[in-house]
């Protein structure tokens, strides 16, 4: 489970980083790279949601007490 916990935050923060420079430069990297709503675009857009999805239950550590 490991991996999959790393291979979600590295998805989410790629995410993250683009939202990012969407929102301060107005420039979409994975658009860029891959083209505007392509197939290969909609796939990183799809695991980036995903992976944000999957990680909402880290959630479940914020109330552990410690």
């Amino acid at each position: 489970m490991k991996y999959v916990e790393c291979l979600a935050l590295t998805i989410a923060i790629i995410g993250a980083v683009n939202w990012g420079l969407i929102g301060l430069f107005g420039f979409n990297l994975v658009a860029a790279l891959f083209g505007s709503m392509s197939l290969l675009s909609r796939i990183i857009y799809g695991l980036v949601g995903l992976s944000g999805l999957y990680l909402l239950k880290f959630y479940t550590y914020c109330s552990e007490d410690e």
